[in-house]
């Protein structure tokens, strides 16, 4: 059995998706920023596409401009909102647990331009309350990030309330929404947020294109200079097939919603309860304030690129919130935040599963992961000195 279960890198491209891009991949080839009728098809297809998006999510059509992916609407709301209001402070607040494109983003602001920058510490769920940013801000606080949903462990952030302070304190706020756009229910009409990043290849959008959310009113400079296009502020000749795919993904996964989310948190935690059975494993993140798809674990005394690897004999797809995987042998900076030590972080596996997974597969999944883990205990030292007792929360917090 073949089981996809990293949804949260990736999601299938939808069929629905592929279909509407294919006229803009074929025939329809113009150039949208051209004036003859073959390129306003092109044109006509990129607005349908934004206002599409925009109802989605409870924004307006100009609201919404493309971008190549997440990280480049991250870069482009940080570095944006930095250099609109550096004449009223220099200070910037996010958290530990941000996806590199804003962690490395503020790094940058904070080396080379001089920026102030507070990161929030978490709990062991992964989560931060307002009363953090609240006690955080400053006088000359210009900016709050705090990530919608948290890539590792799936924590869901209290967004509406954290932007309702910043909003009355004048403060900036962003939100990154790459892992919860399309996965649940999201209307910026009610959310007090002023910027919002978005990946289409994760709701089943093609790869390459993206969205940033920019709130009517807030004006930063523009991204990328040269022909004017996404009304000035980033030029670039418009991914047309990519902007259509985007939005027939989003309509799609948003859908019959609520009953997708009950379905997949079933499986979620079905999955759960049937790895937690495995001695001296824990779930990371919160037992229900997660993303409906997301069920994280740590294994101790085996090594989270093993895991990944041993199941991809076995069929599976998964992830481990290890860096090993991209040439380092440190931890997950999301688990050493939420308080796990070092040796534990290193035995990490993240499953990610979505509408498309069933129950068969996750009774192999529990099958399959039972018995890698095993197998990877059975090959390391420090198992054979380990006492054997049921699962436990096995670290100090």
């Amino acid at each position: 059995m073949f089981v996809y279960a990293d949804n949260a890198a990736t999601m299938p491209l939808s069929k629905r998706a592929l279909e509407a891009m294919m006229p803009f991949l074929t025939d329809n080839y113009g150039n949208a920023s051209s004036m003859y009728a073959l390129a306003r098809t092109s044109k006509r297809a990129m607005e349908d596409a934004r206002k599409s998006i925009a109802a989605a999510l409870g924004a307006q059509p100009e609201e919404i401009y493309f971008t190549a992916g997440g990280t480049e609407a991250d870069n482009w709301a940080l570095k944006g909102a930095c250099q609109a209001r550096a004449s009223r402070g220099k200070h910037i607040i996010t958290t530990v647990i941000e996806h590199h494109a804003v962690l490395h983003t503020v790094e940058y602001l904070k080396k080379y331009e001089g920026y102030d920058v507070t990161f929030l510490p978490v709990d062991e769920s992964g989560l931060v309350t307002p009363e953090q940013v609240e006690q955080a801000l400053r006088a000359d606080t210009i900016l709050v990030s705090v990530m919608m949903a948290n890539n590792e462990v799936g924590a869901l952030e209290p967004i509406a309330e954290t932007g309702a302070l910043c909003r009355a304190r004048g403060v900036w706020f962003h939100t990154d929404a790459v892992q919860a756009v399309g996965h649940i229910p999201i209307d910026l009409s009610q959310m007090n947020v002023d910027m919002m990043s978005m990946a289409a290849h994760k709701f089943g959008g093609p790869k390459g294109i993206g969205a940033f959310y920019l709130r009517r009113g807030v004006r930063i400079p523009t991204l990328l200079h040269g022909g004017g296009h996404e009304r000035g502020l980033r030029s670039g000749t418009e991914n047309v097939a990519g902007a259509v795919g985007m939005a027939a993904a989003l309509a799609e996964s948003i859908e019959g919603l609520d009953e997708k989310m009950m379905r997949v948190s079933g499986m979620r935690d079905k999955l759960i309860a049937g790895l937690l059975k495995i001695p001296y494993a824990a779930l990371t993140g919160h037992p229900t304030r997660r993303l409906p798809g997301n069920a994280s674990f740590v294994f101790e005394c085996v090594e989270g690129e093993s895991l990944v690897l041993g199941l991809d004999a076995v069929g599976v797809c998964s992830s481990s919130g290890s860096a090993c995987s991209s040439g380092s042998l440190d931890p997950s900076h999301v688990l050493l935040a939420i308080g796990l030590p070092h040796e534990i972080a290193h035995g990490s596996l993240r499953l990610s599963l979505s509408e498309h997974n069933t129950d068969e597969e996750i009774d192999y999944l529990i099958e399959k992961v039972t018995a890698t883990v095993e197998r990877g205990r059975s090959m390391s030292p420090l198992w054979d000195v380990k006492e054997q007792k049921p699962t436990v929360r096995f670290w100090n917090r």
